[in-house]
């Protein structure tokens, strides 16, 4: 086999991967909003907005459907961004002789932030953060 062909196989595979991944988290994404800790104590009759979906109105499935479609191409291009992120951050620690600081500085963004979009992200009640937040205090 040619070089040319095995490096196509490789980006294959990881693209695979990368696709099996996002189906996985789109199957497990409400497991995930519903212990995400950003659930609010009200419940939608006591909330104060005048404009709340009910949950079986067909306003929100519209957009339970757009987010999980969404999530898609979105969460795969987000883990492709981390699994870089993740490479590039080992090799900065390599080649610094092991700086944490340098390797954090570049883990934290590529691998932080959202890796589904959800409804709220869809009405701009929720900000979507595709490179996460740097820290600012070291390991």
């Amino acid at each position: 086999m040619s070089n040319d062909h095995l490096f196509w196989m490789q980006i294959g595979r990881l693209l695979f991967a990368g696709v099996g991944f996002c189906t996985l988290l789109v199957l497990t994404g409400e497991f995930a909003l519903v212990h995400g800790g950003d659930v609010s104590d009200t419940s939608p009759s006591q909330s104060n907005q005048p404009n709340s979906f009910s949950p079986s109105s067909p306003e929100t499935a519209g957009l339970q459907a757009a987010s999980w479609i969404l999530t898609v191409p979105y969460g795969a291009a987000k883990m492709a961004y981390a699994i870089g992120g993740g490479i590039v951050g080992g090799l900065a620690w390599a080649m610094t002789g092991g700086n944490m600081e340098v390797a954090t500085s570049i883990w934290m963004p590529s691998m932080t932030g959202d890796y589904i979009v959800q409804p709220q992200h869809l009405t701009g009640e929720k900000h979507l953060y595709f490179v996460g937040v740097s820290t600012e205090e070291p390991l």
